[in-house]
């Protein structure tokens, strides 16, 4: 078998398109598709879906992607192994994250320590981050609320509370300093997409308190939800940490339970031996006083 073609087939599983994998292969896009062409001629063989709009694997495909993870995994892990003795001077990092707030001081202490590390961040909402984190396209995720399981290494890395987002001229800017869910009716509320944590941790807080809110817009990021706001289309929900110094708007604190989200740094047990990997995880050790440093693996059940 080439496994050149091989690696070029990996590569277009992971990134869901030949271009992207050209990038991840620091090769030309046609000698991606050549690279895959060739070993599905080869073995008479349709490994890919294509289409205008994305490249999808056939069941087949899916099936020689399971192997060609694992098999790249442990060349990346044997180069790792032989590298051992010399400080990471280079290297690269594939990381997903849905919130930029809690990454982006990481990455600035990651890129001080070990400068040579190339980094390459998807920001994404929490389906996204953890789809590119299961699907073996990044090799760790910055996600929220992600349910412990065998295989899976976490760090926690803090909580963060819900609350409330208005335009800077709203009734309640100055008087009210905290606000329940209920005082919510009868306001114009804007939301995030479905797949978004703010959405589902907002609407699971409202279904414990048995508080049907619709919100009147739907959009599909937070820099949208704060320009909606400050241009005074309604009122909107966002994470504390996620306020903008923005004039045009403020924030008020939400009272009640379930408005909390917590944290953490995740990766697969086929990347946690990647020192890269490691390393990572000492920098975001460092920022959370008391947390471990190197990733340990959850018990079993």
């Amino acid at each position: 078998m080439n496994l050149f073609q091989l690696r070029a087939f990996d590569a277009v599983v992971r990134e869901g398109s030949f271009t992207r994998a050209a990038e991840r292969l620091c090769i030309s896009q046609p000698a991606v598709t050549g690279h895959v062409k060739a070993l599905e001629e080869h073995y008479q063989v349709r490994l890919l879906r294509r289409s205008a709009r994305q490249v999808e694997p056939t069941e087949l495909g899916r099936s020689l992607a399971a192997i060609s993870h694992q098999l790249f995994a442990l060349a990346e892990k044997a180069e790792d192994l032989l590298d051992t003795s010399q400080a990471l001077e280079a290297g690269r990092l594939d990381l997903a994250a849905d919130s930029p707030h809690l990454v982006m001081p990481l990455l600035a202490r990651m890129r001080e320590r070990y400068p040579g590390v190339a980094i390459n961040l998807r920001l994404g909402n929490t389906q996204e981050t953890l789809a590119a984190l299961n699907g073996e396209r990044v090799d760790l995720a910055l996600v929220s609320d992600i349910p412990p399981r065998t295989g899976l290494h976490l760090m926690p890395l803090g909580a963060t509370r819900l609350c409330l987002l208005l335009p800077a001229g709203h009734p309640w800017v100055g008087r009210r300093k905290a606000l329940a869910l209920n005082e919510l009716r009868g306001q114009v509320l804007l939301q995030r997409e479905p797949g978004s944590l703010t959405r589902r941790t907002f609407e699971r807080a409202c279904a414990a308190q048995e508080l049907e809110l619709r919100a009147a817009l739907e959009l599909n990021s937070r820099e949208a939800v704060i320009e909606a706001v400050a241009a005074g289309l309604g009122v909107s929900i966002l994470y504390a940490q996620e306020v903008p110094r923005d004039p045009r708007v403020a924030a008020l604190p939400l009272k009640g339970e379930g408005l909390e989200s917590r944290h953490f740094l995740a990766c697969l047990d086929s990347y946690a031996a990647l020192r890269v990997v490691k390393a990572f995880y000492e920098v975001a050790g460092d920022q959370v006083p008391g947390l471990p440093s190197p990733p340990a693996p959850l018990p079993e059940g």
